[in-house]
């Protein structure tokens, strides 16, 4: 942990102290940051005897008020484990609210032994075609178990409010684009309204996951998906905003994987993003015929989001994480612009 403001992320011996006091631990331990989230810190944590364990913490500095809650994410993850689901999350060790431990609330969880596929070269050589395939259809499997959750029995019923999911997503992360706006990008606000003109009809509500994608899971060996990461944009309301943002990531061979690098879909073996739709609509029922809408609300949605990251890392509070593609000016314009080419299209 050379880079300072990773330092200031972590207090190891507070740490240490606390997580032995939950689970056998060999002093001294390890943290190395995992690369890839870009808004809550994700450290996996080491002892002298390899054992491992994933710690989640929010960013340093400024970050929105309702935003990086670690307690409702641990507690999101308590209610959805331990067989209590059919969706498969990583088992908790524990959650420590107490800012003296390590300057902010963080919780901690077992470490998932897996693959995490964010490239095309990443799924050539992690799974072969059949294990590929398989994952693309798992990922559509697993996205239809978390949207058949019964909120009310496992606890969640609370989470966030129903109705209206689209209309709040649109006012939250508009507020946001308003607080960390990027000169030159005013399209945001173009297709915002568009947006805001034509929201369909929301088809029941589940619970929303908000980033699900390929590299959001830990797959098996054969393409199985052991656990679903990253649940911080976690909610209640329409659930095919779920199926819009994975849909949004899932680049098909052949196609420029530039704007959105994350592109293992690419690789050989995957189902197109057709396949996958259909898959997901068979197992759930859902009518998916205006997920173009959702794709575009997807791409408009991230570029807001990632705004507040280029803020936030501009200000020192994502460590030593890299913003290179499109946490720039040049890739929110990017992702505005195909969020209204996607609108604009059939």
């Amino acid at each position: 942990m050379t880079d300072t403001r990773t330092a200031r992320a972590l207090h190891p011996e507070a740490i240490t102290a606390w997580l032995a006091e939950r689970v056998p631990v060999l002093p001294p331990l390890d943290f190395e940051l995992v690369l890839g989230g870009r808004s809550n810190l994700t450290y996996v944590v080491s002892d002298a005897d390899a054992h491992r364990w994933v710690l989640r913490r929010p960013p340093l500095g400024r970050v929105l008020a309702t935003a990086h809650d670690m307690g409702r994410e641990h507690r999101i993850l308590a209610a959805l484990g331990a067989g209590r689901t059919n969706v498969p999350v990583p088992p908790l060790v524990g959650f420590c609210p107490d800012e003296d431990v390590n300057g902010a609330p963080f919780y901690v969880m077992d470490f998932v032994d897996g693959h995490v596929v964010r490239t095309a070269e990443d799924a050539t050589e992690m799974l072969t075609p059949q294990a590929r395939r398989h994952a693309g259809e798992q990922l559509a499997d697993v996205l239809a178990a978390i949207h058949a959750v019964d909120v009310d029995a496992v606890g969640l019923g609370e989470l966030g409010r129903r109705e209206d999911y689209i209309g709040r997503q649109l006012r939250r992360w508009h507020r946001q684009w308003e607080a960390t706006r990027v000169p030159g990008v005013e399209v945001i606000d173009d297709v915002h309204d568009a947006l805001a003109a034509s929201i369909p009809t929301q088809q029941g509500a589940t619970i929303v996951h908000g980033d699900f994608r390929l590299d959001n899971v830990i797959l098996g060996p054969d393409g199985t998906v052991r656990a679903v990461l990253d649940w911080e944009l976690c909610t209640l309301g329409d659930p095919l905003a779920d199926v819009g943002t994975t849909l949004m990531y899932w680049v098909e061979r052949g196609e420029d994987g530039g704007l959105l690098p994350a592109d293992g879909t690419a690789s050989e073996g995957f189902v197109d993003r057709a396949a996958f739709a259909a898959r997901y609509a068979a197992a759930t029922g859902r009518d998916l015929s205006h997920i173009r809408w959702y794709q575009a609300f997807a791409c408009w949605r991230l570029a807001c989001i990632l705004a507040g990251v280029l803020d936030r890392f501009t200000a020192g509070a994502m460590g030593d994480q890299d913003t290179g593609g499109r946490f720039t000016g040049e890739g929110l314009l990017a992702l505005a612009e195909r969020a209204r080419e996607i609108l604009r299209s059939p």
